[in-house]
C-alpha cells in the first residue's frame, strides 16, 4: 500500500500498528468499483500488510498479493496465513502480460521513482480492471505541524524530476493515468476521517514508517525531545475523546479494460 521498498525497510509491525488503518479508508471504495469477484482473479501490488487483499478474498477474488518488503510480509503470513503473499515490485512485475482479471495499487503511485512506467505496468498485466490511488493531502502535514510546534525545521520530502513528477489532485491524477496507457481513466477524490490514536502515531514515528519516522531518527537526541514535545501539543490540541480526527484526502482512479464496462 505504500511506495519505494528502500523507504521502508524492516517497518512492517510498526505499520501494522499504525498507518495501516489510516489506508482502509480507501477499500469501500475500491471494492464498489470491483465489485464480487466470484472467483476472478486480482492481484494487489504493493500490499503491505495484506489487509487490502484480505478483503478482497473475503469478496470473492481469487488473490495474489505482490509486497516487496520481507517485514511487511511476515506480518501478513500471520494475520492472513491464507494468503498468498510474494515478492515483487514496480515497475518489473514478474506476471505475464493480461495475468489477472483485476489489478489494485493502494497509496503507491505517488511514491514510486517512474510513476507513468508504474502505471504501464500495472495496465500491462490487468485484463479487465485497473484501480489505483495516491494522496493529493499527504499525511506528512501533521507532522509539518509537529515541527513548526517543535521549532524544528520540517524535511522538505524528495521530489521527483520534473519531466518524471505529477500534480498530485485529481486533474493530475488522471492526465498521468492517461499517459500511463490506462483508456479513459476515471478519477474521484474521497476523503475520509482518520480517528487514530496518539500511541498508532507515535509508533509510527519510533517505527521509522516513511518521511516522518525517517525524520525522527535521524535526528539528535535533544531534538528528538523537542520533536516529542511538539507532538505531544499537538495531541492536546486536536484530541476529542482521546483520538486524533484527522481529515485525509485521495485521488481514487479507475480503468475498465473491459469495453462491456
Amino acid at each position: 500500500m505504500r511506495g519505494r521498498p528502500g523507504s521502508w525497510s524492516g517497518v512492517g509491525a510498526a505499520y501494522a500498528s499504525s498507518y495501516a488503518e489510516l489506508c482502509r479508508g480507501t477499500f469501500p471504495a475500491l471494492q464498489a468499483l470491483l465489485g464480487t469477484g466470484d472467483g476472478r482473479t486480482l492481484l494487489d501490488v504493493g500490499a503491505g500488510t495484506g489487509e487490502l487483499a484480505a478483503a478482497f478474498a473475503a469478496d470473492g477474488w481469487a488473490v495474489m498479493a505482490r509486497e516487496p518488503e520481507p517485514s511487511m510480509r511476515e506480518v501478513a503470513a500471520r494475520r492472513h496465513p491464507g494468503l498468498r503473499a510474494e515478492g515483487g515490485a514496480l515497475p518489473a512485475l514478474p506476471e505475464r502480460d493480461g495475468a489477472y482479471d483485476a489489478v489494485v495499487a493502494n497509496f503507491v503511485l505517488n511514491h514510486v521513482p517512474d510513476p507513468r512506467a508504474a502505471a504501464a505496468e500495472l495496465r500491462r498485466v490487468a485484463r479487465g480492471a485497473a484501480v489505483a490511488t495516491i494522496w493529493t493531502s499527504s499525511p506528512s502535514w501533521l507532522w509539518a505541524e509537529v515541527c513548526d510546534r517543535a521549532g524544528l525545521v520540517a524535511a522538505s520530502g524528495g521530489r521527483l524530476p520534473a519531466e518524471l513528477d505529477f500534480e498530485r489532485s485529481v486533474d493530475g491524477f488522471a492526465a498521468m493515468l492517461d499517459e500511463g496507457g490506462w483508456p479513459d481513466p476515471r478519477v474521484r477524490e474521497l476523503r475520509w476521517i482518520w480517528r487514530a490514536s496518539p500511541e498508532a502515531l507515535w509508533s509510527s514515528v519510533e517505527g521509522g514508517i516513511a518521511g516522518a519516522g525517517a525524520y525522527y531518527r535521524a535526528l539528535g537526541t535533544r531534538d528528538r525531545e523537542r520533536f516529542r514535545a511538539g507532538f505531544e501539543e499537538v495531541v492536546a490540541a486536536r484530541s476529542v475523546d482521546g483520538v486524533l480526527p484527522l481529515e485525509h484526502v485521495a485521488a481514487v482512479g479507475v480503468a475498465y479494460l473491459d469495453p462491456s464496462r
